[in-house]
């Protein structure tokens, strides 16, 4: 059993909240999310907002905040193979009211399908929000490419979500 390592990030002026499934080996690593060079994520969602993408912790965080993007995990604990979504078993959701009762969430969003099952299984029926499933940034999902995923991903921001 492999627990979540890395907090929630939030504050009150979170207007979206984007959840993955559980942190890879090299997130986990790390020590924040989507810490693996090969994924996409730091680089679709600074384009959709038309920054440059950011290189450090820091400048991640800040770019999150700046953004009014709550970021964070379906899965609190569970066991996985390495960084295989398709191994994970034994699931324990995260508890996402401490964000919700924090910031005004406008809208819940999740990046890839994996996350979208956990959160339709552990966490909708608690909290009675949908969620809007993203494509996966993860370099899994080759059959996207990165044009085609800022295109996508472009729905997080919109005037109801800012």
């Amino acid at each position: 059993m492999i627990v979540h390592p890395i907090p929630p990030l939030y504050d009150g002026e979170s207007k979206i909240l984007i959840l993955g499934s559980f942190p890879s080996v090299k997130s986990r690593e790390v020590g924040f999310f989507y810490g693996h060079p090969q994924n996409r994520y730091w680089k679709v969602v600074s384009a959709v907002f038309g920054e440059t993408c950011p290189q450090t912790i820091p400048q991640k965080k800040e770019f999150l905040h700046r953004n009014h993007i709550a970021a964070w995990d379906v899965i609190r604990s569970c066991d996985i193979t390495g960084s295989s979504d398709s191994s994970i078993k034994n699931v324990q959701a995260n508890d996402l009211t401490q964000i919700l009762d924090a910031a005004d969430i406008r809208q819940i969003f999740v990046n890839g399908k994996t996350a979208e099952k956990m959160y339709k299984k552990y966490i909708q029926p608690e909290i009675l929000r949908p969620c809007i499933c993203l494509p996966s940034t993860s370099p899994a999902n080759a059959a996207w490419s990165l044009d085609r995923l800022i295109g996508a991903w472009k729905v997080i921001r919109t005037e109801e979500t800012l």
